[in-house]
């Protein structure tokens, strides 16, 4: 069952409300124009009654003549003037006579009304005498116990009179085209907007091909940038998402390769000692020794690896604390200081003395001692590294150097990528997992800073990186 649109169901909607309103608007405004004809018109009648009370009051009494004289010279076209008495006999009517056959006035509306309020008036009522419909205007006059009505025959003169202006009617119907117009074209638009949506969410969860003629375009609206921004975040993520699984896929496949090297050292010395139970004592423990060497060198790449899987699971980790660079670094240089040593290497500490960051100290622990750890690795032997740092505002700027023998240019670009050697022999031999550069790049990441890599000028690799200052 085809269901309506939610464009079309909302234009009937509006439109519907708005006919009601538009329609009920005209009925209440020519009501309330007729009404107003009708009470201007009232006041002319009374304003008549009044008049022809002080004309017999100024002559001091009412007789048949003066009415009749007072109708002939001040009189309106078709007008009835009827004197009624406070008991309801009529004692004048200017279109019969026959006083005595006429009916009692007690019960006519007009009447009572006058008797109660001192005026009354009614439109389109049957007069029993003419047997035509007459508009009534009474005013009761107590004092001198009657009560004046005059009237005016409901034909089609008096109908037009009283009608209301169609003026008025003819620019409502011009204001509801219009508005009808401009509704279904702004309904139209959206409708459009919304089916294009509905297309996108359909296609994207049964994991169709978002690239097809229904959403090559959105009307240019607010609407239908939104949908178009939802569209290309989606083409996005998805995107994203297969670069990740290529990301994924060749993670796994370098981990496999990378634990295959300790794994298949540490069972075929393991075998060769098995295999020969009379070996002696020397060569089993340099075979023994290597082993540990390999499973050191294991333990170094598991270790890399759950740290990097602890930064892609929580990139967002809140257990930030102030952290002290300036104490931490110079805890690491102390732990690596045999090693310096071993190498002929000067290791340069050029931070100011107080340097406080918001961090997570294992992480900032991470950086620069995998920065040194890479230094000692490959910049080579008697070497100078040099660590210096300068406030820009809310970050510190680093710079880690050293003048040794650097990176070719072509891959300075990959430096941070996982299990990237510039040397892989000489990488695997010097006991390196692939991944300390990257733990690097990742953690400063996480501290909303950035990293780059270049060479010296005059030698060696240099790497500039931020972290956020202190806040407080």
């Amino acid at each position: 069952m085809n269901r309506i649109p939610i464009g079309r169901k909302l234009y009937l909607s509006v439109l519907i409300v708005f006919m009601v309103y538009t329609v009920s608007f005209m009925v209440f405004q020519q009501l309330r124009e007729k009404q107003y004809k009708i009470d201007l018109l009232n006041v002319q009648l009374q304003g008549y009654n009044k008049h022809l009370h002080d004309y017999l009051s100024f002559n001091g009494q009412m007789s048949e003549r003066l009415l009749n004289d007072y109708m002939r010279r001040d009189t309106i076209g078709h007008l009835r003037v009827t004197l009624i008495a406070r008991d309801g006999r009529v004692i004048f009517d200017s279109a019969r006579k026959d006083y005595a056959h006429m009916a009692n006035h007690a019960r006519r509306t007009e009447f009572v009304e006058a008797l109660r309020k001192g005026q009354g008036a009614v439109v389109e009522r049957n007069s029993n005498t003419m047997k035509r419909d007459y508009f009534y205007s009474a005013t009761y006059y107590p004092r001198d116990g009657y009560v004046i009505r005059s009237a005016l025959p409901y034909d089609n003169s008096l109908s037009r009179a009283l009608r209301a202006d169609q003026h008025f009617l003819w620019f409502s119907l011009v204001a509801i085209v219009l508005l009808t117009l401009v509704l279904y074209r702004f309904t139209s638009r959206l409708g459009s907007n919304i089916a294009k949506l509905r297309v996108f969410a359909w296609r994207a969860d049964h994991n169709a091909s978002l690239e097809v003629e229904d959403l090559a375009e959105f009307p240019d609206d607010e609407l239908g940038e939104i949908a178009e921004r939802i569209i290309k975040l989606y083409k996005t993520l998805q995107d994203t998402r297969r670069e990740q699984d290529t990301l994924k896929r060749q993670l796994t496949q370098n981990v496999a390769h990378e634990l295959k090297t300790p794994v298949a050292s540490i069972q075929g010395y393991l075998e060769t000692i098995l295999s020969n139970p009379d070996m002696d004592r020397e060569t089993k423990m340099q075979f023994l020794s290597r082993c540990y060497a390999q499973s050191e060198r294991l333990t170094s790449l598991l270790r890399d690896i759950s740290t990097l899987n602890r930064m892609d699971d929580a990139p967002q980790m809140k257990d930030f604390e102030r952290v002290d660079i300036a104490r931490l670094v110079d805890d690491i240089g102390q732990e690596l200081a045999l090693q310096i040593k071993q190498k002929n290497m000067t290791w340069v500490d050029l931070l100011p003395p107080s340097l406080i960051v918001d961090g997570n100290k294992g992480l900032l622990y991470s950086v620069f001692r995998n920065l040194m750890d890479n230094a000692l690795a490959y910049a080579g032997d008697g070497v100078t590294m040099t660590l210096k740092a300068e406030r820009e505002g809310s970050q510190w700027h680093f710079s880690f150097m050293d003048n040794g023998v650097g990176v070719p240019h072509e891959h300075l670009g990959r430096l941070f990528e996982r299990f990237y050697r510039v040397d892989k022999g000489r990488s695997r031999k010097m006991g390196g997992t692939g991944l300390g550069l990257a733990i690097v790049k990742n953690a400063v990441k996480l501290h909303g800073g950035t990293i780059k890599a270049s060479n010296n000028p005059t030698g060696g690799l240099r790497l500039d990186f931020t972290l956020n200052a202190c806040s407080h």
